[in-house]
């Protein structure tokens, strides 16, 4: 015979076991690095711009909620949070993006700078993937797609 207080406790013990905070996964963007290889307009008459050099636009996610910037000749920062897909969704599911306003440094760039299309479409990044190791990042109501891939 098992005593009733020995119950009592394994019961509440794997109570309390069920209540214990989880912490939800890292996002897969935290840690990482990218540089710009395309803004790809839904609007046919802009099309897609690649950078001429690809370097002197980057985005670092710090795995403490900011992300630092560069955007031709200026930097900046801002904070970000994203949600992944959800798990058993397909594979080309977008996670959630949300980026805090960006702050930068205010620099005249040549003429040629994709850095004001970028810094104007930073509040419309609504959703990520990642595929074949390239950032994707929709901008919402259809307006478009900056890509992005692994930097050195």
């Amino acid at each position: 015979m098992v005593p009733t207080g020995s119950i009592s406790i394994a019961l509440i013990s794997a109570g309390l076991v069920g209540c214990a905070a989880v912490d939800p996964p890292p996002a897969p963007l935290a840690g990482t690095r990218w540089q710009l290889v395309a803004i790809q307009s839904m609007d046919d008459a802009q099309g897609t711009v690649c950078p001429p050099d690809p370097a002197h636009y980057t985005l670092e996610f710090g795995a403490d909620g900011h992300v630092a910037v560069r955007l031709d000749c200026n930097r900046g920062s801002a904070t970000w949070q994203a949600q992944p897909a959800a798990p058993g969704r397909p594979h080309r599911a977008a996670g959630s993006l949300l980026l805090g306003p960006l702050a930068t440094t205010r620099a005249m760039c040549p003429p040629d700078s994709l850095a004001p299309r970028l810094s104007s479409s930073w509040p419309y990044v609504r959703s990520y993937v990642i595929e074949a190791g390239h950032l994707h990042l929709s901008l919402m109501a259809d307006g478009g797609i900056v890509t992005w891939a692994p930097a050195p």
